[in-house]
């Protein structure tokens, strides 16, 4: 009586716990059943030898457990030459007064046979069982988030790489995938792309990133509504991470502004993004089919001439006004690297005045009759940054429109060369540049110097 009401309170205490790993390990009660029952065949191995003939049934309810191994019942004891599977007619007329030569009978075995040794195995196959399928949940949860993005906790700096805790699993930044000059403090809360996760012995490895472009476009289908109910679309987005990143977005309701969508009241929803991202500057400007309108978008907040585009060859040609150059480049060549990132256009540009002096142009080719300084008066697509939206947008190229100072831009001969975007290579570098970092002209000289004097008089004028 005491026996049946002890094991009736440990068989309740197993339920429990049993529970309690469902419960916070997210690990299923079968699994740990055919943990259990796994272990129970271990144990038979090892006290006997072999476990080819014993069976374990648990209750899935009262976890009430049977092991037992079967064994063919030989007429006489000389008979029997394995006991591990055979048992003599009289052994077996002790269990059931029913048994017969050549029946296979059920012989219970009692757990408490077992030796330590037995025991301790089956201990180690159950928490082995465990240790497996805690990993498999955790990487199947995370697999699933891959792509995405999600908050961790900074713990600490592993070398230069930065360990950040996801929850159940910790996630590795490295070097690589680090935004240059940005600093961590330990439990601060970021958040990072899901690069990768792979399933290793020691458990899920994690890799996030928080230089990836994708980044930028997850924040802002989190932050704006129309996007995540799919009435906007971001079309395209290149991104020089800790920078600048450009955003081209589409809008499927003719009365639904993308930019304003993505802009926000008073620029709220951007400026939480940029935040986010510790002060990178975003432009958002409107897609368009057409890829002349599309280029001239990318190159904001430079005001453009005109656009030549050669669809089939993916280049273009832009024509600025001389006091627009150095913007539509952008500092160090950055805006009009973007640009072409953006458009998938590799992208010439070129001043008025290198425009005329050019070979075989023609100025009313593009220019028109009414062609004045109020071409310039109104731009549609805004440059966003950090505190300054809707204002002064050219503050954000500090330097550019000051004229060929330090690190001016010396327009010489032919069109300046952006680069070229790769067509099947994701959000790769466009162009080819020198070690420097610096775009060169058509003709191979220096696109970047101490500037020229007709652009130190192109400037000059336009301060007039």
């Amino acid at each position: 009586m005491a026996i049946a009401r002890m094991e009736e309170m440990m068989n309740k205490e197993l339920m429990e716990a049993l529970d309690i790993l469902e419960r916070e390990k997210e690990i299923s009660k079968e699994t740990l059943f055919e943990a259990i029952e796994n272990s129970l065949l271990t144990a038979c191995k090892n006290h006997f030898g072999k476990a080819d003939n014993v069976h374990v049934e648990i209750d899935r309810e009262t976890c009430d457990f049977l092991v037992y191994a079967e064994k063919e019942v030989m007429e006489n004891a000389e008979d029997v030459e394995d006991p591990c599977l055979q048992i003599s007619l009289e052994d077996a007329r002790e269990l059931s007064t029913k048994a017969q030569v050549g029946d296979m009978l059920h012989v219970e075995i009692q757990s408490k046979e077992f030796g330590r040794i037995a025991t301790q195995n089956a201990k180690n196959v159950i928490l082995q069982k465990i240790r497996e399928e805690e990993r498999s949940v955790i990487y199947n949860q995370y697999y699933e988030k891959e792509k995405d993005v999600i908050t961790g906790v900074v713990q600490r700096y592993v070398g230069r790489n930065i360990s950040i805790n996801l929850g159940k699993a910790d996630a590795m930044l490295t070097e690589s995938e680090q935004v240059k000059g940005e600093v961590f403090r330990p439990t601060e809360r970021i958040k990072v792309y899901i690069l990768e996760v792979k399933n290793t012995p020691k458990g899920p490895r994690i890799n996030v990133s928080r230089t990836h472009p994708e980044l930028v476009k997850r924040l802002f289908e989190s932050e704006v509504t129309e996007i995540r109910d799919g009435t906007v679309e971001i079309k395209s987005i290149a991104r020089e991470a800790g920078s600048r990143t450009k955003l081209a977005v589409w809008s499927n309701n003719p009365n639904v502004d993308p930019v304003g969508a993505c802009v926000g009241m008073n620029g709220a929803r951007v400026n939480a993004i940029v935040e986010e991202l510790r002060g990178e500057k975003i432009d958002i400007v409107t897609w368009d089919e057409n890829p002349g309108n599309l280029i001239q978008n990318a190159l904001s907040p430079a005001k453009i001439v005109a656009v030549f585009a050669d669809p089939d060859e993916k280049t273009a040609k832009v024509v600025v006004p001389d006091y627009q150059l150095s913007l539509a480049i952008g500092k160090e060549g950055q805006n009009a690297r973007l640009a072409a990132r953006l458009t998938g256009y590799k992208i010439d540009i070129k001043s008025e005045t290198q425009a005329k002096d050019a070979p075989g142009f023609r100025y009313e080719d593009y220019m028109d009759e009414d062609y004045g300084e109020e071409s310039y008066e109104d731009d549609e697509n805004v440059v966003y940054e950090e505190g300054e939206y809707g204002e002064d947008v050219e503050e954000g190229y500090t330097g550019e429109e000051n004229g060929p100072a330090e690190g001016g831009y010396q327009q010489e001969d032919g069109y300046l060369e952006t680069g070229i975007y790769p067509e099947d290579s994701g959000y790769e570098q466009a162009g080819t540049y020198p070690e420097e970092g610096y775009p060169q002209t058509g003709d191979g000289t220096e696109a970047y110097g101490n500037g020229t004097e007709d652009a130190q008089a192109a400037y000059a004028d336009s301060q007039l």
